[in-house]
């Protein structure tokens, strides 16, 4: 019998929308799941059990006085801790900021909670968002990182403790702990989810994130958190692009995807560069390989640039004054962003439009690009992994999502990274579920043999997996 922990974000809010279930019942397997598991993977930096019953309770009691009823009504959702909540501390996991209490929400919170969700709890982040780890461990095998920086997020929904969760990206912070922990992992077009009220690391560079089971549910949570916000200059006012209905739709002709080294491909491991071989060639037409050229290869670069330039500068007086309390590396990050000189920022910050601009040949002929989301599995050990698969598409401000779609000879997940066209978030979307169905649906006899076998597991490196 299916736990109510396990539906999805759609089932769950249909569940408690038909009468099958109650946000009360549904809040509490969540939480029976969180006791089950979290004591080895470590998920939350807050969590009060009877505060998030009590939201669920108002939830049930809105829904029985006959009153409108949101999306989300009755889910639980996690909330990364760089997000204000006007309910639970906020403290950017960092002892610099212990027992911060914001007075209000971050939009993107305030959005959910509109949308009737529950927020079960905070979940854990690296330090300011960035590489010194959290205490969250890999559902998969608590020896290795769950990746950063939304470690709590993407180690939560993939336990199955909450259906979905939300986090930050400003370099692999949603993509790489999705493809880690085996979830979902969407990171829409900068600028399409407000960032009010989170913590500013970059504001070239910074978006909120989605973690959820499936496509469907990942553009679900989306659609609520969309939408044009006056203290984020970055967002439009633009008409909302209904992810959710379009993901669930079918594309009129087979996608066409880019297969897509680029200039991270020289950090894949030899697992990766075999399970992808298999890929491609599984898919055969669907997926041609294209040469994006070497210019891009400065893209990785000016990421660098931007990201320790803005860091140095909007965390200056966390520097001046934290002293040991801040992490020996966010410290040589914020002192090398204020090294950097005002040409090469000004330079990084220009070459995104030109970079953009070049890919456009390559969307005009394909639906997404096809990369890897990481260089291979989950590391072992606290390292939350190299973004490296990352950096150039959040720099560009380009929708990406992970797939869960291959296995690594550790039994451990293996992402594969979706790249669509700036502002074209639900096209990128619909092509990520129409992959994972198209993939499910051969019969479930591809798998790759790998050379690559683990001393301590029969796994094979390219079975695969579901999204």
């Amino acid at each position: 019998m299916t736990r109510l922990a396990d539906l999805g974000v759609g089932d769950a809010a249909a569940a408690i929308r038909e009468g099958r279930a109650t946000a009360v019942e549904l809040t509490e397997d969540c939480l029976r799941r969180v006791s089950e598991t979290d004591g080895a993977i470590r998920a939350w930096a807050f969590l009060d059990p009877e505060h998030a019953l009590r939201q669920a309770q108002a939830a049930d009691d809105h829904r029985m006085a006959g009153r409108p009823l949101g999306p989300l009504h009755g889910v639980p959702v996690g909330i990364k801790d760089i997000f204000d909540t006007s309910d639970y501390p906020t403290e950017f996991g960092s002892a610099l900021w212990q027992g911060r209490t914001p007075r209000s929400d971050a939009v993107a919170v305030s959005r959910l909670r509109a949308a009737g969700a529950i927020v079960l709890g905070k979940t854990v982040t690296t330090e300011y968002a960035y590489f010194h780890p959290g205490k969250t461990r890999n559902p998969h095998d608590p020896a290795r990182t769950p990746g950063g920086s939304s470690s709590g997020s993407a180690a939560a929904v993939a336990a199955g403790m909450v259906p979905a969760a939300i986090g930050s990206q400003t370099n692999g912070s949603v993509i790489r702990p999705s493809a880690f922990c085996g979830v979902v992992g969407f990171k829409p077009t900068h600028g399409l989810i407000p960032r009010s009220g989170a913590m500013l690391l970059s504001r070239a560079l910074d978006h909120v994130g989605v973690f959820a089971r499936s496509v469907v549910d990942a553009a679900l949570v989306a659609d609520v958190l969309i939408g044009h916000d006056e203290e984020d200059p970055d967002t439009r006012p633009i008409a909302a692009p209904l992810l959710a209905a379009t993901a669930a739709s079918e594309p009129p002709l087979p996608p066409r995807l880019a297969f897509v080294k680029g200039p991270a491909w020289k950090a894949a491991e030899p697992v990766l560069e075999e399970a992808f071989a298999e890929l491609v060639g599984e898919l055969g037409e669907i997926a041609q390989p294209v040469d994006i050229g070497t210019s891009f290869e400065r893209g990785i670069d000016f990421h660098g640039i931007v990201m320790a330039s803005d860091m140095a500068h909007n965390f200056r007086r966390d520097l001046a004054k934290g002293g040991d309390a801040l992490s020996a590396q966010l410290r040589e990050l914020l002192t090398r962003g204020q090294k950097c000189t005002a040409f090469d920022y000004l330079e990084a910050i220009a070459a995104a439009e030109t970079y953009n601009r070049m890919l456009d040949d390559v969307f005009n002929e394909y639906d997404a690009i096809l990369t890897a989301s990481a260089p291979g599995e989950a590391p072992i050990g606290t390292a939350t992994g190299n973004p490296i698969f990352c950096s150039l598409w959040t720099y560009l401000g380009t929708p990406a999502i992970s797939l869960p779609l291959l296995e690594g000879p550790n039994g451990m997940p293996i992402g594969v990274q979706l790249v669509g066209r700036r502002g074209n978030d639900a096209r990128l979307l619909r092509t990520a579920r129409w992959l994972s169905r198209h993939l499910a649906g051969g019969g479930g006899g591809w798998r790759r043999k790998s050379s690559s076998k683990s001393k301590s597991s029969g796994h094979r490196a390219g079975q695969r997996r579901t999204a």
